[in-house]
């Protein structure tokens, strides 16, 4: 079957892929791994819960296949002997969050993320909210379905409703910011999603005018035509309101992206460089550093040289950014795609949280976004994806020669990126040049190598 764990947590259609069956079994397991060690005095302090039987906490997205899959999930926990604390529809960032609040032994969140509403997928995150490292996911995989005693009587887990703890996480979220968002009037894209209640309620306490769009949910319309990936509506709404900023999240917010009152869209890389920059200023950026990965547009790497900060470059992906942060002691990272991890305040990328520090620069230096934002420049980027090819010949010399020519041409104005897939027969091309006509006949140069060279 191959490993069910991808790059973050386990996805599939809902029914299909992920059926009931698998996320017991998956809970059982990780109830197993995760909670065996979790017994906890009595003075522990955990409300609700008994003293010496581990906890969990589970959150969803309002996809209408959460609601087997929550229930398939809580009966595989309590029935391990895991006390479980219902939070209900919540952004993942949320659960991460509240996983520590609470003191909870492990934390579950129920999401596809920015996936069509077919989809869903599981998420486990340790004691203090954190994803799970690739061992501990192996050790989950190597123990389904194992032989294991049954809890009976009053050793059963009990399952209670946490629903009100939704404000316990908006009170965090307002408690980091350095000021009030007063005057800013904000459109915010809740994709139908887990932010659909949650995302305008902070933005309203922190001050901020605020009209909604993608807040309907009906269990079957999460990210349809809105959120991060389908920004075109959200960019129509803030020109036409004449809006300061719009916002946009995905299905479980953690992640957003931004767009000016120009309608002009505002990527990941310009979020964490305005962040960045506000951060270096006030002596907040630990060790003047940023993390970002390889897919980060080289002009954010230039922005950041020119301010005097410096670029970590990781793999692909939040987990590889998150690790590269605790190991250097670094309190700022992201991705592209909105992913930004601000490790003072939250141990997993959190839309919610990023937006409202971006929306706090904007009030406190009294500047449109756009022009913040301005601050770097970013390059023509052209990405190929060439199919079919043999993603273990990504290395071959004369694809080593064809990528070197490419960067003898680009010189320090561009770079060349060549990345198999993790999972496809497939290697990807970037470019990235001066100019959107160079970045394209490079990329379709290199790639044509590929063809020609990876079979």
């Amino acid at each position: 079957m191959g490993r069910l764990f991808g790059t973050d947590g386990v996805r599939g259609v809902a029914g299909r892929d992920l059926t009931a069956e698998l996320a017991m079994d998956l809970s059982v397991a990780a109830a197993h791994v995760l909670g065996d060690a979790g017994a906890f005095s009595a003075d522990d302090g955990r409300s609700g819960s008994s003293p010496d039987r581990p906890v969990a906490v589970v959150g969803r997205d309002p996809r209408a296949s959460g609601e087997f899959l929550e229930a398939a999930v809580v009966a595989g926990l309590a029935s391990s002997g895991m006390d479980v604390l219902r939070l209900g529809v919540l952004p993942t960032p949320a659960v991460a969050y509240l996983t520590t609040a609470l003191r909870a032994d492990m934390g579950v969140m129920i999401s596809a993320s920015h996936n069509p509403a077919p989809d869903n997928g599981i998420k486990f995150l340790t004691r203090g909210g954190f994803k799970l490292p690739d061992a501990v996911e192996n050790e989950i995989e190597q123990r389904l379905g194992e032989e294991w005693t049954r809890p009976v009587g009053a050793a059963v887990g009990r399952v209670r409703e946490a629903h009100g703890e939704t404000d316990r996480y908006v009170s965090h979220l307002l408690s980091t910011l350095p000021g009030r968002l007063d005057g800013l009037s904000v459109v915010i894209d809740c994709a139908h999603g887990a932010a659909h209640e949650v995302a305008p309620e902070a933005l309203v306490r922190a001050g901020a005018k605020v009209e909604t769009i993608g807040a309907r949910p009906d269990g079957l319309n999460i990210n349809a035509g809105v959120g991060s990936t389908h920004l075109d509506k959200l960019r129509q709404v803030v020109v036409s309101r004449g809006a300061d900023v719009g916002i946009a999240y995905d299905g479980d917010a953690d992640r957003c992206l931004a767009v000016a009152h120009t309608g002009e869209v505002v990527d990941g890389d310009q979020i964490m460089a305005v962040l960045a920059l506000a951060m270096h200023a006030e002596g907040r950026l630990a060790g003047d550093t940023v993390v970002a990965t390889v897919m980060s547009n080289l002009g954010f790497k230039l922005a950041m040289r020119e301010a005097g900060i410096n670029v970590v470059e990781t793999a692909v992906g939040d987990r590889y950014v998150l690790e590269a942060m605790r190991e250097g002691g670094y309190t700022l990272g992201g991705e592209q795609s909105g992913h930004v991890i601000m490790l003072d305040h939250a141990t997993t990328g959190d839309g919610l949280l990023t937006s409202l520090h971006l929306l706090a620069a904007v009030a406190h230096q009294g500047r449109p976004l756009a022009e913040l934002a301005s601050v770097m420049t970013r390059l023509p980027q052209v990405l190929v994806n060439v199919k079919g090819v043999d993603r273990a010949k990504a290395s071959v010399p004369a694809l080593a020669e064809a990528v070197a020519e490419a960067e003898r041409e680009l010189g320090e104005t561009g770079r060349v990126l060549i990345r198999p897939s993790g999972t496809e027969p497939m290697i990807r091309v970037m470019v990235e040049a001066a100019s959107p006509e160079q970045a394209e006949r490079l990329a379709e140069r290199l790639a044509d190598v590929v063809r020609a060279v990876c079979v």
